[in-house]
C-alpha cells in the first residue's frame, strides 16, 4: 500500500507572505499525487506544524483549500521538524503495515529534510518526490537550489541496511505531468 505523507502545506506557510518556489505547480502535483493514491486503495496523512504562526485550531494551522481531504485521511499534528517526534505517526504506519512511504511538502530544508530521514531511519522505503517539495529564499541561498541541493542529498545518502530514499518526480512515480 503507497501511503503519502504531506508535510505542512498550511495556511499559516503558504497563504503568508513568504513567496514558495513553484508554489502553484507544488500544490497542483501533491493534489494529484494523492488523487492517485486513494483512487488506488492507499492513504494519505497529512502532517500539521503547530507554533506561535500556526497556533492549533487556527486558520493558519488548516491545511490549506487547495489540498482538499476526504473521510479516511490521517492527520497528524506535530511542533518539532521531525513528523515521527512525539507524534502517533510510527504507531499509526505499524498498525496500518505501511512499508513505503512517499513524502512532500514543506519546508524542503525543513520539514522535509528531517522526516525523509527519519522515515529511512525508521525502517521505511522512502520516495521524495522531487517536485513536489517547496521553500523560500534565505538569506544565504535561493529556494530553487535548496530543493536541487537536498534532492541530491537525498540521491546520495546512505540509509540503513533495511531501509532506502529514492528520488522521484511525480510523473515518475504516479504518470502525473504537471
Amino acid at each position: 500500500m503507497d501511503t503519502l505523507v504531506i508535510i505542512d502545506m498550511q495556511n499559516a506557510w503558504l497563504h503568508g507572505g513568504t513567496p514558495r518556489f513553484d508554489k502553484t505547480n507544488v500544490i497542483t502535483r501533491i493534489s494529484r499525487a494523492a488523487e492517485h493514491v486513494r483512487q488506488h486503495g492507499g492513504q494519505v496523512i497529512f502532517v500539521r506544524h503547530s507554533n506561535d504562526d500556526a497556533m492549533l485550531g487556527s486558520a493558519g494551522w488548516e491545511v490549506i483549500p487547495e489540498l482538499p481531504f476526504t473521510p479516511g485521511d490521517v492527520f497528524v499534528d506535530k511542533t518539532a521538524c521531525d513528523s515521527f517526534a512525539e507524534t502517533g505517526l510510527l504507531a499509526h504506519l505499524k498498525i496500518t503495515g505501511a512499508r513505503n512511504l512517499i513524502l512532500c511538502g514543506l519546508a524542503t530544508e525543513f520539514c522535509v529534510d528531517t522526516t525523509v530521514r527519519s522515515a529511512a531511519s525508521h525502517g521505511f522505503d522512502v520516495t521524495a518526490l522531487s517536485d513536489a517539495h517547496t521553500t523560500g529564499d534565505r538569506p544565504h541561498m535561493r529556494a530553487e537550489k535548496i530543493v536541487e541541493h537536498h534532492n541530491w542529498v537525498w540521491s546520495n545518502i546512505a540509509t540503513p541496511v533495511n531501509s532506502r530514499i529514492m528520488v522521484r518526480t511525480t510523473e515518475e512515480v504516479f504518470g502525473i505531468r504537471v
